[in-house]
């Protein structure tokens, strides 16, 4: 996949069992994701239906992947940011826990941290599985794979295979970050093609 600049996002198109689908990954901060967003939501979607966000997650064990169809935006501030921008939090979530601080943590200092090199592994699974998962959703339509993905974190849960505890750190998907805000990070390459959305 190739990525291009688009207003305040880096772009890529796929093709998944014969859908199109339009990847971005905001460059802006956080708080202000919901600017990025926007415009390609009013491009490319119908409905909130059609977008998915992949989102970091403090009240999900670390490693751990869910599917959501809306929902509050739990503190998080890239959410809220969304939710304004786009009139609607009622957009499809892949969400990836980060788990919770450690005592004495700031919340908004831990999601600005990178995991430590032990955990680093177990992170970038996740973030594997959270991709794995948006292309189920494009196959599946996201109710079954919302049913499968949240079945197989109780089944796991149930023979053991818990997450790992919180490390510390997070996956950081800050977009803009050289680390993350994008399902298929390794793909990406330096901007060299410019589109305006």
């Amino acid at each position: 996949m190739r990525w291009r600049a688009a207003a305040a996002a880096s772009l890529g198109t796929a093709e998944i069992d014969g859908r199109q689908v339009v990847l971005a990954k905001p460059m802006t901060f956080m708080n202000l994701s919901g600017d990025a967003v926007a415009p390609l939501y009013r491009k490319h979607a119908d409905g909130p239906g059609d977008l998915v966000v992949l989102h970091d997650d403090l009240d999900l064990p670390a490693g751990a992947v869910r599917l959501k169809r809306g929902g509050g935006t739990g503190g998080h501030n890239g959410l809220r940011s969304l939710k304004e921008r786009l009139g609607t939090a009622d957009f499809l979530r892949i969400r990836v826990g980060i788990g919770r601080p450690p005592a004495g943590v700031d919340p908004a200092d831990y999601v600005l941290t990178p995991p430590a090199p032990e955990f680093r592994g177990a992170f970038d699974a996740a973030v594997a599985a959270a991709g794995e998962a948006f292309a189920d959703i494009a196959r599946l339509g996201f109710d079954k794979a919302m049913t499968r993905w949240n079945a197989k974190a109780r089944e796991d849960g149930k023979q053991g295979k818990a997450p790992p505890e919180s490390p510390g750190g997070n996956i950081l998907l800050a977009p803009g970050a050289s680390s993350g805000g994008s399902i298929s990070r390794k793909e990406a390459r330096s901007q060299d093609d410019t589109e305006e959305v």
